[in-house]
């Protein structure tokens, strides 16, 4: 393009020149003047077309990240899975590197479920959500950020780590605690987090509802219950690891509902925890999905994807699994490590047994659900 350039100049000045001499009377002049613009014409659609055929040399490429050595990501997940990310994201760069020779940073925020979805809705620009259940990056998709079907773009129908609930308690268990129905006695404190804010939270009701369900109860029974549970819980946290804080750091409660992968990291990290998994219980699912219309904006898309790609990889998963996640493959499930690590459940709920987070928002936690009522009846 330079030569054309340095002929665009000499032809301006042309243009320049004739056109303060031009004479509407002189034919010449106007003959002269069409030249230079026909000449000028001419150069500007060659520069236009060298310039066309530069940007389809890689047309599968991202018209932004391609171009760049360093690309930056924006994670958007929910408090409990950053151990997790912290441990995979090295060996993502790594490999992107070596394979694309392009740099990868990572803007990282955690947080409640429930409340990153709405940030990502207000305009937290995530490239990737990770979030605690469907439900919650359906909201996205509905917000028009990411487009249908993302579920069917990944394996395992978009499910990239898992766990279930468990019930903590004070050493020695003084409180006797084995079952979800002992959570419903009298002088029991509970510390669980709000569903209106937290994914786990969403998650600990169903586990409490599942589990009058699944062993013959009706939904009459199951309300009585959790209302009688939530009776016990003197604070509802904003997300999973606040209530950790104050079971833990705060000595608040006899006992705590959480992810079972938060228990076995606190065991990592060397703490004492005494919990119980029950043998009926609720798979909590975690999706992931990339935010089209934030990659498409941002050019990330091509990243992005193969971030999402890299998480359900043996290499991610077993990090998934070393943190306390249990795994979403099957291969991997079947190990003697994964099966001496997590104890059996022999009833597993799925969320689909209530019709699937559409229907379960609506029932339970849209204003005025089971759980407002639930709430409206305690007195604290």
């Amino acid at each position: 393009m330079t030569l054309w350039h340095r002929s665009l100049k000499i032809l301006q000045a042309i243009a320049q020149q004739r056109s303060y001499r031009f004479r509407l009377n002189s034919f010449k002049g106007f003959v002269s003047l069409a030249l230079v613009g026909v000449i000028l014409s001419v150069a500007l659609a060659a520069c236009g077309g060298n310039e066309a055929n530069s940007s389809t040399e890689t047309p599968n490429a991202s018209p932004v990240s391609a171009s760049k050595q360093n690309v930056e990501l924006t994670l958007v997940s929910f408090a409990v899975t950053k151990a997790a990310h912290e441990a995979i994201i090295p060996k993502f760069v790594e490999q992107w590197k070596k394979e694309h020779n392009q740099t990868v940073t990572f803007k990282q925020s955690y947080g409640g479920s429930g409340s990153q979805t709405r940030a990502v809705i207000d305009g937290l620009e995530a490239d990737v959500v990770h979030l605690a259940l469907a439900g919650d990056t359906e909201k996205i998709q509905k917000a028009g950020l990411i487009e249908s079907g993302w579920e069917k773009e990944v394996p395992n129908n978009g499910i990239v780590s898992k766990s279930v609930a468990a019930i903590i308690t004070r050493s020695g268990n003084p409180k006797n605690i084995k079952t979800w129905a002992d959570l419903e006695k009298d002088g029991v404190k509970l510390i669980t987090a709000d569903p209106k804010t937290s994914g786990i939270a969403k998650w600990n009701f169903l586990a409490l509802w599942n589990s009058v369900i699944k062993t013959g109860g009706d939904e009459a029974k199951a309300t009585e219950f959790v209302t009688k549970v939530y009776k016990n819980v003197p604070i509802l946290t904003k997300d999973a690891r606040e209530a950790t804080d104050a079971f833990a750091k705060q000595g608040q409660g006899d006992v705590l509902i959480n992810y079972e992968n938060e228990v076995i990291l606190a065991q990592q990290k060397g703490e004492k925890v005494d919990y119980v998994v029950p043998e009926v219980n609720i798979s909590i699912d975690n999706p992931i999905a990339v935010v089209d219309k934030n990659v498409d904006k941002h050019g990330t898309r091509e990243v992005a994807e193969g971030f999402v790609k890299f998480l359900y990889s043996p290499e991610a998963q077993q990090e998934f699994v070393k943190l306390g996640f249990r795994p979403v493959d099957e291969k991997l499930a079947q190990t003697k490590e994964v099966t001496d690590k997590y104890p059996k459940v022999k009833t597993l709920g799925i969320v689909q047994d209530f019709g699937g987070w559409s229907e379960v928002d609506k029932k339970f936690f849209a204003d005025g659900g089971i759980f407002d009522q639930v709430q409206a009846k305690i007195k604290r």
